[in-house]
C-alpha cells in the first residue's frame, strides 16, 4: 500500500480537514496569511498543498494573487501547474501566458489543462491539439480535448 501524498505541516493538515477557517473574521484573516506563507516554503509538499488550498479556497484579494503569481515561478511544476489553475480561475487574462508557457513543455499537470479550458484563448490550440492526441493518459487526453474545444469556440 503506498503512502498517502500529504504536507508535513500540520496547519495545512488541518486546513485540509476544514478544521481552519480561512475567510469570515479575523482569525481567518491570519489563517489564510499563514497559507500564503507556506506558498514560500522550504518542503515541497508544503509549498504544493498550500498552492492548491491557496488556489481553490483563498477568494481573490491582492494578496492572494501576489502570492499565486509568484508560485508561478516555483522550481516545481506541480506547484506552478496549481497557481495557473488558481490564477485562470480569478482571471484568464493574467493566466494566458502562463498557460501558455507550460502547454509548450515536455509534459504537462493536469491544472495546467483545467486552466486551459478556463482560459479558452485561441492562442492555446496548436499546443493543445498536441496534448488532445491519445496517449496512456485518458483522463488528461479528455481533458485536452475539452480545452481544445473551448479554444475552437473561440476562434482558435
Amino acid at each position: 500500500m503506498s503512502k498517502r501524498y500529504e504536507p508535513s505541516s500540520d496547519f495545512l493538515k488541518a486546513v485540509i480537514a476544514e478544521e481552519v477557517p480561512l475567510s469570515g473574521g479575523e482569525f481567518a484573516a491570519l489563517n489564510l496569511e499563514r497559507l500564503i506563507q507556506l506558498t514560500r516554503d522550504q518542503d515541497r509538499t508544503n509549498r504544493d498543498w498550500a498552492t492548491l488550498l491557496l488556489s481553490q479556497e483563498g477568494g481573490d484579494t491582492p494578496a492572494v494573487r501576489a502570492a499565486l503569481l509568484g508560485a508561478t515561478t516555483d522550481e516545481d511544476e506541480f506547484v506552478r501547474a496549481e497557481a495557473i489553475l488558481g490564477l485562470a480561475s480569478r482571471d484568464p487574462v493574467i493566466a494566458l501566458p502562463f498557460v501558455l508557457e507550460a502547454l509548450g513543455a515536455e509534459q504537462v499537470a493536469i491544472p495546467v489543462l483545467e486552466a486551459a479550458a478556463i482560459c479558452a484563448h485561441p492562442s492555446l490550440t496548436p499546443d493543445l491539439k498536441v496534448w488532445a492526441e491519445p496517449s496512456d493518459d485518458p483522463f488528461a487526453d479528455e481533458l485536452a480535448a475539452a480545452a481544445l474545444a473551448a479554444c475552437e469556440q473561440t476562434g482558435g
